[in-house]
C-alpha cells in the first residue's frame, strides 16, 4: 500500500508498505480521508519524542471496512466508519469513571501504532462509529478535531456563556468557535495574526475579529463586553503570552480553556485568578460520543468544516505537509485522500 512515511527526523516520503493485518478484535479500514493535524506538524518541526520515527502518522480519519480480523464479524465488511483518534484500554480507573479520553494506557494512531496517512490502517472495532451517508469523506474525517470543540462545550456546561473569545483562528480554533456558536449560541470574538484566517472566522459566524498584530486583544475584549470581560476564552494557540491573554480578557467567574500546545513553561499572576474566581481548564482530545455529536453538527449543517479545508491526494502529501509547516493565509488545513 502507499503511505506517507516518516522514516527519520526531517524526512518524509511516499513509500510502499505492507498492508497491515488486523488482530482478532480489529478490522482493516480502507482509508477514505485523513486530516493533517497541527500536532503532527509540530512533531515534525520540533523532533518531538512523542512521535518517534520510523512511523506512519495520521489520526483524524474515516474509511470503509475492507476486512475483519480472525473470528471477526464478516457482515462488517463494506461499512463506512469514522475512527476515534485514540484507543482507551477500557479497564483503568479513568476509563471506568468515564474519562476514556484520559486513559492511562491509551494508544494514539500515528503515535503508538500505525496511523492513517496510508491506504489502509488496522483499527479496533470498538473505536469505530458510523459515517453518516450525508457527509463527504472530507467532512467525516474531521469529526475528531471538531470533537475537541464539542468536548470544550461539554467541559464548560456549568457556566453561562454568552460571549467567548477564541485565541487562534487555526483549524482547532475555528472548530471551537463553531461548536460554541452552534451548541451554546455564544457570540464569538476571534483573534489571530493572519488576516486571511480572520476572514474565514468571520465567514463562519464570528461576531468580531481582532488582529493580534495590530490591536490590544484584551482591551478589545473588555470594550466588547462593556469592561466586564468575556465569559469563556479558548486558547487554541498555547504560548505563554496567549495563556496570559486568556486570563486578562476573562470576566470574574469565567473560564479559560487551554487546548493549544505551542509552549509549556509560563508565569502568571495567581492573585488575578484566585481573587476574581477565574477558572482554568486544560483539555485534551474527546470522548467517542463527542465525535458522534460532531458528526451530527456537520450532518445538520450547523458547522462547516469543508469550505476552508483543502483536499490533497496522498501522492502529493509530502509537498502539502511542508507547505503547512510555513502556511500562507489560505493554508489552513489539508486532508489527505488515498
Amino acid at each position: 500500500m502507499k503511505a506517507l512515511f516518516y522514516p527519520a527526523f526531517d524526512q518524509l516520503e511516499i513509500r510502499d508498505l505492507p498492508i497491515p493485518e488486523p488482530a482478532a478484535d480489529e478490522v482493516l479500514l480502507h482509508v477514505a480521508a485523513c486530516g493533517l493535524c497541527g500536532s503532527e506538524l509540530e512533531t515534525f518541526k520540533n523532533h518531538s519524542p512523542r512521535r518517534q520515527p520510523p512511523l506512519v502518522m495520521g489520526h483524524e480519519f474515516c474509511g470503509t471496512i475492507a476486512a475483519v480480523g480472525p473470528g471477526g464479524d464478516e457482515t462488517l465488511v463494506g461499512r463506512k466508519c469514522v475512527s476515534n483518534s485514540l484507543i482507551p484500554c477500557g479497564r483503568c480507573v479513568r476509563c471506568t469513571r468515564g474519562d476514556t479520553h484520559l486513559c492511562a494506557d491509551r494508544q494514539i494512531f500515528g503515535m503508538h501504532r500505525g496511523g492513517a496517512f496510508a491506504e489502509y490502517v488496522r483499527v479496533p472495532t470498538r473505536v469505530l462509529i458510523p459515517w453518516p451517508e450525508e457527509l463527504s469523506a472530507q467532512a467525516a474525517s474531521l469529526a475528531e478535531p471538531l470533537g475537541n470543540g464539542v468536548h470544550i462545550v461539554n467541559l464548560t456546561r456549568h457556566l453561562p456563556v454568552r460571549t467567548a473569545l477564541v485565541i487562534g483562528a487555526g483549524p482547532i480554533g475555528l472548530m471551537c468557535q463553531q461548536a460554541l456558536q452552534a451548541m451554546r449560541g455564544a457570540s464569538t470574538m476571534v483573534c489571530d495574526l493572519s488576516m486571511g484566517r480572520l476572514a474565514v472566522a468571520q465567514k463562519l459566524g464570528a461576531t468580531r475579529v481582532v488582529s493580534s498584530k495590530n490591536e490590544d486583544v484584551a482591551a478589545a475584549a473588555l470594550a466588547w463586553t462593556e469592561g466586564e470581560g468575556v465569559d469563556l476564552v479558548v486558547d487554541a494557540a498555547g504560548s505563554a503570552a496567549t495563556k496570559r491573554l486568556s486570563l486578562a480578557a476573562l470576566r470574574p467567574g469565567g473560564a479559560a480553556v487551554w487546548i493549544g500546545l505551542h509552549g509549556n513553561a509560563m508565569e502568571f499572576d495567581s492573585y488575578g485568578v484566585t481573587l476574581p474566581e477565574k477558572q482554568i481548564f486544560g483539555t485534551y482530545a474527546a470522548k467517542i460520543e463527542e465525535l458522534s455529536e460532531a458528526l451530527e453538527l456537520m450532518r445538520s449543517g450547523r458547522v462547516d468544516v469543508t469550505s476552508w479545508t483543502e483536499i490533497v491526494p496522498l501522492d502529493q502529501a509530502v509537498s502539502a505537509f511542508h507547505r503547512m509547516l510555513a502556511p500562507g493565509d489560505s493554508d489552513l488545513k489539508a486532508v489527505f485522500t488515498p
